[in-house]
């Protein structure tokens, strides 16, 4: 079949787009059952449901999961916070650093006292 001359330029595209959208659409089916599984808000018959709904109605299912979904539950910011912590860590940067950052610009007159003090109750509650 493939030593037939019969596929052209376009039937390699349409090929293609093809294989990129149902990868496109696996990924997505990843991304809505990996949320899923990882949320602590829905619990037992919850996840059953969505599960089932996905399942028997694949498209639609998906597009209701993602407008449904809470859009920030307080596991996501303990996740994002940690995450940010993590990102703090591996470069090197602390709270006493920063601190010391402010002070240098204060110092230097590049900021005002009121700047500085604002900067570095941010930076004690960011860190």
């Amino acid at each position: 079949m493939l030593a037939d001359s019969s596929w052209s330029f376009g039937h390699v595209l349409w090929v293609m787009l093809v294989i990129y959208f149902w990868a496109m659409v696996i990924w997505v089916f990843i991304s809505v059952f990996g949320d899923l599984f990882h949320r602590t808000d829905i619990h037992g018959w919850a996840k059953a449901g969505w599960i089932f709904f996905i399942c028997v109605l694949p498209f639609l299912g998906v597009l209701i999961y993602l407008i449904a979904r809470p859009k920030m539950t307080a596991q996501d910011k303990q996740d994002m916070a940690r995450m940010q912590e993590m990102q703090r860590r591996m470069s090197g940067s602390s709270q006493a650093d920063e601190i010391a950052k402010l002070a240098a610009l204060r110092d230097s007159g590049e900021i005002t006292a009121d700047e500085y003090n604002k900067m570095k109750s941010r930076a004690m509650m960011d860190l």
